[in-house]
């Protein structure tokens, strides 16, 4: 048997090694993880409509919804930035600092819950918290109902969006009309998303070796699923309790809503959809590094340290979870009237 002719057997068997491998890890994500849907379901009591969505779009982008007239869902979470506002934690009305990072929006429709300590049940309640809180808009239902019954187009658009309503003008659905929209903000056709519908080339070497190390590490207990993550709730440091600047000790998670110890620093795992765009990280947002969430990660939650190369193909995965980002165009409002309300700067209990 000639050299090349043993070259070449070598080549083939080499060949369909490799091509074994990928179809195992390929099989043993689509285990554990679901592409985007282009189509998501509608919501439970809420049918999505045209008019619902572009009401609702209109409702995320108007800052008379908050008593300053300043601050609008889009704020926090900039559909320009991936959702998110690049802030460590938000800055709401009167400057006031919030106490949590602001997730993505981007394919929130997917989680379990809302907040990361999942005390909004879907988006629709997601979406009226904030309006309320004062904190953040610091409007109250009937600002909001004053506001929009003050203009004629929001009076028309309500209507068509609420058919057979005697009064569709109600904060409830305000969520509902903003949760509309919310559910189009899906970012499908990642690489990811592509190698678990079949396309094996869709991931290089380096992001395979990643998924494998994100499989095998024990990350995908935590962070599985349509969204890799968002489907259930678990204490930040399991093995490793992180730091009072990334943990802060007075933020005790779920326990604010449960009221049960187990539930103490138990947070909603984040979805890691489109996580390269969405620094900074965890509830907190004191990591600005994805290398260094994926190290704390590592450290708290799997007892482990990776090494420098584990850490890049790990990061070199996560970068595919980047998919399609939504083209949203942003609405022309109607203008405000003799009767909207006007802007209220103060923040409560202080002067100026």
């Amino acid at each position: 048997m000639n050299r090349l002719l043993v070259s070449l057997l070598m080549a083939a068997g080499l060949g369909t090694a490799a091509q074994a491998a990928d179809d195992e890890l390929m099989n043993r994500a689509k285990e554990l993880f679901e592409p985007i849907p282009t189509m998501v379901q509608a919501p439970d009591g809420n049918a999505i409509t045209r008019e619902k969505v572009e009401l609702g779009k209109m409702l995320y982008f108007d800052p008379r919804l908050s008593s300053s007239q300043i601050l609008s869902c889009n704020t926090c979470h900039n559909l320009g930035l991936a959702g998110t506002d690049l802030q460590r934690t938000s800055v709401g009305h009167g400057w006031q600092r919030g106490p949590r990072n602001a997730p993505t929006v981007f394919n929130a429709v997917f989680n379990i819950a809302q907040f990361w300590d999942g005390r909004a049940e879907d988006l629709k309640a997601q979406a009226v918290g904030p309006i309320q809180a004062a904190v953040e808009m610091n409007a109250t239902p009937d600002h909001v109902v004053k506001v929009l019954n003050s203009m004629q187009e929001y009076k028309d658009r309500f209507a068509l969006a609420f058919p057979g309503e005697e009064d569709p003008i109600q904060l409830g659905n305000v969520g509902k009309a903003i949760e509309a929209f919310e559910v189009t903000l899906v970012t499908p056709a990642s690489p990811f998303d592509q190698f678990l519908e079949g396309n094996a080339n869709a991931l290089n070497e380096k992001e395979r070796e990643g998924l494998a190390l994100f499989i095998d590490k024990g990350c995908a207990v935590c962070h599985a699923g349509v969204n890799v993550g968002g489907q259930a709730y678990f204490p930040f440091g399991v093995m490793e309790r992180p730091g009072a600047d990334i943990l802060p000790p007075d933020d005790k998670g779920r326990f604010a809503v449960t009221k049960t110890a187990s539930d103490e620093y138990v947070f909603r795992a984040g979805s890691l959809r489109n996580i390269a765009l969405t620094a900074p990280y965890f509830h907190s947002g004191q990591v600005w590094s994805l290398r260094q969430a994926v190290e704390v990660m590592a450290t708290s939650q799997l007892g482990t340290e990776l090494t420098e190369t584990e850490v890049d193909a790990m990061v070199a995965f996560l970068h595919t979870l980047t998919g399609e980002q939504p083209q949203v165009e942003y609405p022309l409002l109607p203008p405000s009237t003799d009767t909207t309300p006007l802007p209220e700067l103060m923040v409560p209990g202080q002067d100026g």
